[in-house]
Formats: structure tokens, C-alpha cells, sequence
């Protein structure tokens, strides 16, 4: 290929693939398979590695590339970035709206009024993020900037350039407001400067799935999102933003593209390839009210963490007049939902110890109710979130129920210190069994290594009864507790010894009862072999891994057996959890466990032959199953080589919908995502 042959194939796949971008990041949908795009992007990559002279900064490989910088820069913002009043109530929002309202009759007047003075409204979402300025120059991206202290900022362009919603170049799109203002933004993106801003922000899933990992790795979980997108914007190395899968959403324009509202810088950024959120004109204040109550409702369901609306004057010549106010613009205001924070007093904290010796400090808390649930306890996680925190006992803390379920500690409220708070210190020595306490190299978490310690016994127990394991009916953990305290078991291989002549005697057992549990046991002896894999309980194998480690060597003897090498060829197992796997089977007393239930009755099945007709496809779950639970239609996937996923993303390739399905659905159909029944999906995994 020659060099001019090549100019032109490189112009023609940025063009395709920042279409598909903008299909993908704004639009939530796709007309190409990932695959193809995938090709796409790798063979601009390629051509570019041939004709290193044909790259330009506004090509989609240049998104993660440079060193990692020194220091920041300081950058001026042209126009100060502002901070917003809040309002935490409709009657709080109606007061702004009084006090604003006095203003505008008394420019009217004192001035011709003009008709576009009224006053209605711009909703959008108030997104948990980061504030961040772009600015494009001669139609190229050209320095993005934080907020810093409103005037100035630092300047973090290489970070956000990893940001696939942040387009590198503008591109004249449909849905302009009006011909004046699409001809006058042709001009300045082919010279001259225009400036967006919005929130840079990480989305629920991609923060479970980063913390997920840092689990794994027995690093420090991260606290929230917000922390989490800003964090990573602030490093020096672009590459640690791009692992953060961050992304935008536009929702001001600062320069003067003949825009007379709000609603209408919405358009613009929306025509220019921006994402904007499902923000909307609200007439009169009541309808923003109405906005806001249905918003709240389904908050939990929107992808990003989000703390309330932001109300603004929908006149950008009234929401000039109206000025400001020290930080804080009059026009606009952050009407904030009600609370799922609070604060509280820290009792105490206690250790407890989970199923792998895991000892999990937790705060014993003043009770506070929040968001209608009384409070009592939150997770602190480890030792070096504490420290974090710097949380004491005796400390007044803010608390907030994450997802509206568990209690979280955001932190302490220092001033609020008497001197008479205390630090907390981890324990040596298990709380349970005095057994010894160690903290591994390159571990947040401190374990308890006695393996006879009747917690640690009592939770494997559990775990290996559970409904995904050898699923015992009947055997749960206050039966486990009870025989555990008789001295009827110690350990899971003593649940196959049990006589019916046993349980009689006890508290919560007759003669049908205690026939009841014996016949669970003898049925749940029959087992496959990824179900009794994951019942051992092996630290980082879960129920994905073991359906793994099952197919690939299908036999108990094989996984024994297996090196380290051997191990790390099966399907998205790391080195962390092939080393797990090979010393839990190297241990003397586990290899005793194993003996034991075979002596005992317990039969493996052989993993059988299937043919894996779903390899390589990825599945998604929503809505209400009627013939099949979730874990069954799981299990057929896993069992035929695919693989569930938990978000529908351009990689998924069905998504099988029940009754009343959600927004997984919706996102699907926007996607082209195939969507199925369970008659279907029936059909497909005979």
C-alpha cells in the first residue's frame, strides 16, 4: 500500500470509527458487531504503525499514549466555574423561586422586558461526579481542565482523552436548535474555540467490577464512585484513568454559539457528539417537582450514582441577569432528594471472622434511622480502610446506605472529637479462637489460620450446604449451629454420619423432621463435579471458576493433580487463583477432607461430554422467569461453554427476557442486542 493509499484508508476508518463511538457512547446503540469494530480500530492501528508520519492527535488510537507527566499545569478559566445552592425540599425550591422571582419583577421594571423573561426551567440530573472544562479549538480537542477553586484549575487533557464519550475531534451532527446556530458552530470548528463542560463520572457497574478486582488482589476497596472518577483523573499516568473505564455527560456550553436557553445547549452538545442526560423543559415549577419525585423514584435503576436534579432558568438572557452570588449563579439551584445519609455515634467495633478466616472489622453504631431502615452496624471492611477513614470508637460519623441497602461510613466528623475517642487496633489473636492472626504480603484483609476455629467451621459448613453447593434442604445455619454445639459436627464431611436416632432427641427435630434432613443428606451425596468444587469453599473460586476448573479437567483426580501451569490455561483463572487452588489441595488436612467424603457416601459425577454449542456467546438475564429460576438458566449457559453477564453491552449476544423485564432490556433493544424467551432459550439449549 502506498503512503497516499494509506492517508486515505486511515481518514476513512476514523471517520467509521468515530461514528460507531458516538453510536455506542451517546446514542446506547450499535450497527456493527464489537468484533467488527474491534477489526476496525486495529487495523487504524496497524496502518499508523506503518505510516507513524500519518498520525494526528485527533485519532481514535491516540486516547491512551505519552508518558506519564511531572506535575499538572494550572490552567485560568475564562469564565469562573461555580459552585450551586442546595435545596433539600420542594418548599426549598419554592422559596429560590420566590426569591428569584422578586428579581425578575424588578428588572421588568426598571427595563423593557423582554418575552423570553419567564420563568421556566431546565432539569437534568445532578450526577455524583467530577467538574471538568473542554475546550476545542479549530474543532480539535485542546485542553480539558478541572475546576480546582472556580478560576483556576489543573489541566488533565492526557487523562481525559482516555475517555471514549469525549469525542477528540467535533463533528457536525443532526438536531441542531436552528440554521444560525449550525452555521455559526461550522465556522468555529473550522477556526475558533468552543468550550463544554460537564461531569466526568463511573458508572455503578464499572465501579463494582474495578473493586472487584482489587478484592481479588487483596487491595484496599475503593469508597465510591465519585472518589473513584476523580481519583483517577488526578494521576499523573493517563493509563490508570483509562483502566477506570470513566465516562461524560456535556451539560453546559460556555461560548456564545447564538444559544438563547438551556434546553437549547443541550441540542447543541447532543449535535456536536456529546452525551447528554434525560434532563427536560419543565414549564412552571411543578412541573420540576413532578420530575423530581419520579427521578427519585427510579434512582436506583439509573446506571450512575446521582443526589438530586439541577433546577436552572431555561433564559440564558434572564439567567445572566440574574448574577450571582459569592460562588453560587441565583438562576440555578441543586435540588438535592432526600437524604440517605446521616450521622451517628460509633459504639464500638468488633471483629467478625468469615468463612476463610477473613476477620471483617465492623461498627456497632448508636441506632439512626435512614431512609426508613433503623441502623445499627456498618462494615468498616479492613484495618487500612480504618485507617482511611480515621474512624474511632467513640467518634460521631456520617453514615450512608449505599444502594439504599448496606450501611456505609463515609467518615468522621473530627471536629466533633472530646479527646476521649479511641483507636481502633486489629487483633493478634483471633476474637473466636485465640488462633493466631496473619496479614499477607500484598493483602489488605488479616485471617485467622486456624482451621479449627468454630466460626471459620461453622461458615465453610454453611457455605458447603448452601443451595449452589450440595444444596441439603433443611440444613441451615441455626441447624448447622445446633448440631455444631452438640458436638454432632465439626467439619462438612461429618454432615454424611448423621442417624436419624440423633436428631430425634434435639431441640427443633421430631421423627419427620429429623427423616426429613437424613433423606436431604442421602439425596445431595450424588453431586456434579463444579457444584463440589465450589462447595469446598476454596478461597477465590467461585461459582463461574469452579464451573471452569469442571470443564476443563472434568475429573477430581485431574485438578489434584494439576500444576500450577496446568492451572493457569483454564479459562480466566490468574496466578492468585491457581495458587489458592494448588494449596488447598496440598494441604494435608483438606486432602483428609476429601478422603473423608468419599469414605462417607459422596459420589462425584463425572463432568460429562457436552457439546459446548454456546461457546464463545455471552448471556444476560432480566425480568421474571416463569418455567426456570435465574441459577438454572446460569447453569445450562455455563454448562454449554457461554457465559452470563450481569450488563448488556455490544459483546452480549442474547438477552433472555421474562415477564416485566427492566432496562437491561431496553438498553438491548438499542444495542440490536438479539433479545429471547425462555421458549427460545429452551429451544437453543436442548
Amino acid at each position: 500500500m502506498t503512503k497516499k493509499e494509506a492517508a486515505k484508508r486511515i481518514a476513512q476508518l476514523r471517520k467509521t470509527i468515530n461514528y460507531y463511538s458516538y453510536q455506542y457512547h451517546v446514542l446506547d446503540k450499535l450497527d456493527i458487531s464489537a468484533a467488527a469494530w474491534d477489526s476496525l480500530k486495529h487495523e487504524l492501528k496497524e496502518l499508523e504503525d506503518a505510516f507513524p508520519d500519518l498520525i494526528t492527535p485527533d485519532s481514535p488510537t491516540r486516547r491512551v499514549s505519552g508518558q506519564p507527566l511531572d506535575k499538572f499545569i494550572k490552567v485560568s478559566h475564562k469564565e469562573r466555574m461555580l459552585s450551586l445552592e442546595d435545596a433539600f425540599s420542594p418548599e426549598e425550591t419554592a422559596a429560590w423561586q420566590e426569591r428569584i422571582q422578586k428579581l425578575v419583577s424588578a428588572s421588568a421594571k426598571s427595563a423593557a422586558s423582554n418575552p423570553r423573561d419567564k420563568l421556566d426551567y431546565f432539569a437534568e440530573l445532578k450526577i455524583d461526579g467530577f467538574a471538568i472544562s473542554l475546550v476545542y479549538k479549530d474543532g480539535l480537542f485542546a485542553v480539558g481542565s478541572t475546576r480546582g477553586d472556580g478560576r483556576t484549575g489543573e489541566d488533565v487533557t492526557q487523562n481525559l482523552k482516555t475517555i471514549e464519550s469525549i469525542p477528540l475531534k467535533l463533528e457536525i451532527r443532526n438536531g441542531w436548535p436552528n440554521d444560525n446556530i449550525k452555521k455559526k458552530v461550522e465556522a468555529l470548528v473550522k477556526k475558533g474555540e468552543i468550550e463544554i463542560r460537564g461531569e466526568v463520572y463511573m458508572t455503578k457497574s464499572a465501579f463494582k467490577k474495578v473493586n472487584r478486582e482489587r478484592e481479588k488482589e487483596g487491595r484496599p476497596l475503593y469508597a465510591n464512585p465519585r472518589n473513584t472518577a476523580a481519583g483517577g483523573i488526578r494521576q499523573l499516568d493517563p493509563k490508570i484513568a483509562a483502566d477506570r473505564q470513566l465516562n461524560f455527560l456535556a451539560y453546559d456550553i460556555v461560548s456564545d454559539l447564538g444559544q438563547k436557553t438551556h434546553r437549547e445547549k443541550h441540542q447543541i452538545a447532543r449535535a456536536l457528539g456529546f452525551k447528554t442526560d434525560i434532563g427536560g423543559y419543565c414549564r412552571n415549577l411543578d412541573e420540576v417537582i413532578a420530575f423530581w419525585e419520579r427521578v427519585e423514584k427510579k434512582r436506583e435503576k439509573i446506571p450512575f450514582q446521582i443526589d438530586g436534579l439541577v433546577v436552572q432558568v431555561n433564559s440564558d438572557n434572564l439567567f445572566k441577569k440574574l448574577g450571582v452570588v459569592g460562588k453560587t449563579p441565583r438562576g440555578a439551584i441543586a435540588f438535592k432528594f432526600r437524604p440517605a445519609e446521616t450521622t451517628t455515634v460509633v459504639e464500638d467495633i468488633i471483629v467478625q471472622v468469615g468463612r476463610t478466616g477473613a476477620l471483617t472489622p465492623v461498627a456497632k453504631l448508636r441506632p439512626v434511622k435512614i431512609g426508613g431502615v433503623v441502623v445499627t452496624r456498618a462494615t468498616l471492611h479492613n484495618e487500612d480502610e480504618i485507617k482511611r477513614l480515621d474512624v474511632r470508637i467513640g467518634d460521631t460519623v456520617l453514615i450512608q446506605r449505599a444502594g439504599d441497602v448496606i450501611p456505609d461510613i463515609v467518615g468522621a466528623i473530627k471536629k466533633m472529637r472530646t479527646g476521649k475517642e479511641k483507636k481502633f487496633v486489629m487483633p493478634k489473636n483471633c476474637p473466636i479462637c485465640g488462633g493466631q492472626v496473619v496479614r499477607s504480603e500484598g493483602e489488605a484483609v488479616h485471617r485467622c489460620v486456624n482451621k479449627k476455629c468454630a466460626v471459620i467451621q461453622k461458615r465453610q459448613i454453611n457455605h458447603f450446604a448452601s443451595r449452589k453447593a450440595f444444596d441439603i434442604d433443611g440444613l441451615g445455619p441455626k441447624i448447622v449451629a445446633q448440631l455444631m454445639n452438640e458436638g454432632m459436627i465439626s467439619k462438612s464431611s461429618d454432615i454424611f454420619t448423621l442417624q436419624e436416632g440423633d436428631l430425634i432427641p434435639l431441640e427443633r427435630f421430631d421423627q419427620k423432621s429429623a427423616k426429613n434432613l437424613i433423606n436431604a443428606v442421602k439425596e445431595s451425596r450424588r453431586i456434579t463435579l463444579s457444584k463440589f468444587i465450589y462447595a469446598l469453599g476454596i478461597r477465590h473460586v467461585g461459582e463461574e471458576t469452579a464451573i471452569n476448573l469442571a470443564n476443563y479437567f472434568s475429573r477430581l483426580e485431574k485438578i489434584k493433580k494439576a500444576k500450577l501451569d496446568d492451572l493457569l490455561k483454564v479459562k480466566d483463572t490468574g496466578e492468585i487463583v491457581a495458587k489458592s487452588v494448588r494449596e488447598w489441595f496440598n494441604d494435608k488436612s483438606n486432602q483428609k477432607l476429601l478422603a473423608d467424603l468419599v469414605e462417607n457416601g459422596v459420589e462425584i459425577e463425572k463432568q460429562k461430554t457436552v457439546k459446548r454449542k454456546l461457546a464463545g456467546k455471552t448471556f444476560v438475564l432480566t425480568g421474571q422467569l416463569e418455567e426456570f429460576t435465574r441459577d438454572q438458566v446460569k447453569d445450562r449457559i455455563r454448562r454449554l461453554g457461554g457465559d452470563v453477564s450481569s450488563s448488556v453491552s455490544p459483546e452480549t449476544d442474547f438477552v433472555v427476557a421474562g415477564a416485566e423485564p427492566g432496562s437491561k432490556y431496553d438498553r438491548a433493544k438499542k444495542l440490536g442486542v438479539k433479545i429471547i424467551g425462555e421458549k427460545e432459550f429452551k429451544e437453543m439449549t436442548r
